[in-house]
């Protein structure tokens, strides 16, 4: 058999047979002197120096790439500065031109309005102009700025329109805090007048309370609406006060109700016989039962007798018609006069008599004269009210003109 010649298995150094990482573990060894030192730098330091190389570098780079660019920026910058200087010197010197213009215009002595407004309007163009260089570093078209001007020239009117808007309406706010305090102070007045004319309405509707006691007494009352006429008609044309309140127009409405009642009453009072028929006297026997002066016997007196002196002017207290006029057994001279609404007075033991039957008299018109003629014991005035022909208590009427 043929032998196999073995060869002996070399083995390899390890530090030739392993495959080692970029950055695994580093030994530098320093000689000096016969001496060795070993520097060791691990893993890490390694990644570390390398980080700060890269960005080192990259530092570099981009440092070489800005300054190689900023220097066409600043250059570009340059000119374009440059040319923004030129316009807003040759825009400067056309403004001091345009101002010399509005000035010798403005000294001469005709002065053209239109010539002015269109250097204004020119600078105006000037002043937009000068401000886009500041602000832009561009300039405009002349036709930009005049269609910007109009615009604002809009927006100013619209500003105006709307200030112009607002003041008026504080205006109006004013007047009508105004108008309320006026109508507050015409529903004051008009509450006041309601109130007064409502009192003298009372007042006379008192004055018909005190003449309607006596009446009662006798079964009988006075209507002082009775003979009102409610006949009316016509087409319905409202008033026009001016006012759209309410509450005045009520008040209003009250007031004009009161006056007119008013005014009935005061003439059904006109002519009724209210007040003293003598200015001067004393009563010396009252309405009703008495003792008769001659017989000194109860008996029933009609009237009331007011003594007075003889002479004494007797007076109307309302207007009417003289139904009576002469002498009379036991009222001597007699004077009856009909007031009409069913009221009649009747003055007894005159004196004189001024008067004649049929006549017309008028208030406070003098008939007679105070007398002892008749039955009689002395001056006086026997006076008697009839209502619908029966004697009534005459002193409520004598003192309701009187109140």
């Amino acid at each position: 058999m043929k032998k196999r010649h073995l060869q002996p298995a070399v083995k390899k150094h390890p530090q030739f047979g392993e495959k080692k990482s970029f950055f695994s573990p580093k030994e530098i060894i320093f000689r000096s002197n016969g001496r060795a030192r070993v520097l060791r730098i691990s893993s890490k330091m390694q990644m570390f120096m390398m980080s700060v190389l890269v960005i080192i570098a990259g530092w570099s780079f981009y440092s070489y790439h800005f300054y190689a660019r900023s220097g066409s920026i600043i250059n570009r910058k340059d000119m374009e500065l440059s040319m923004v200087k030129d316009s807003y010197v040759n825009l400067i010197s056309e403004f001091m031109a345009l101002h010399e213009n509005v000035d010798n215009i403005l000294s001469s002595d005709k002065k053209n309005s239109k010539e002015i407004e269109d250097y204004k309007k020119k600078a105006t163009v000037f002043e937009d102009k000068i401000k886009q260089i500041a602000d832009k570093g561009n300039l405009a078209s002349e036709k930009e700025l005049n269609k910007k001007k109009d615009i604002s020239e809009v927006l100013l009117q619209r500003d105006v329109v709307v200030s112009e808007r607002d003041e008026l309406k504080k205006q109006v706010d004013k007047m009508e805090d105004t108008l309320k305090g006026i109508k507050d102070a015409q529903l004051d007045v008009f509450e006041k007048l309601k109130v007064i004319s409502s009192k003298e309405v009372d007042k006379l509707r008192h004055i018909f309370n005190e003449i309607n006691v006596p009446l009662k007494n006798h079964g009988l009352y006075f209507n002082p609406m009775a003979n009102k006429k409610e006949s009316q008609g016509g087409v319905y044309i409202p008033a026009k006060t001016g006012l759209d309140d309410k509450r005045i127009n009520d008040t209003i409405t009250a007031i004009y109700k009161n006056v007119d009642d008013f005014e009935y009453y005061k003439a059904v009072i006109a002519k009724l016989p209210l007040g003293k028929p003598v200015w001067s006297y004393w009563v010396t026997s009252q309405y009703g039962t008495r003792s008769d002066p001659f017989k000194k016997s109860k008996a029933t007196h009609k009237g009331v007798d007011l003594a007075s002196r003889t002479g004494t002017k007797i007076q109307i207290k309302a207007p009417g018609k003289v139904t009576k006029a002469d002498y009379a057994n036991g009222y001597g001279n007699v004077i009856v006069v009909d007031h009409g609404n069913g009221f009649e007075t009747k003055y007894a033991h005159l004196n004189k008599i001024y008067v004649k039957k049929g006549q017309k008299v008028k208030y406070n018109e003098v008939i007679g004269e105070v007398g002892s003629t008749g039955r009689s014991t002395g001056p006086h005035l026997h006076y008697e009210v009839l209502y619908r022909g029966v004697s009534i208590n005459p002193m409520p009427f004598i003192k309701a003109r009187a109140s």
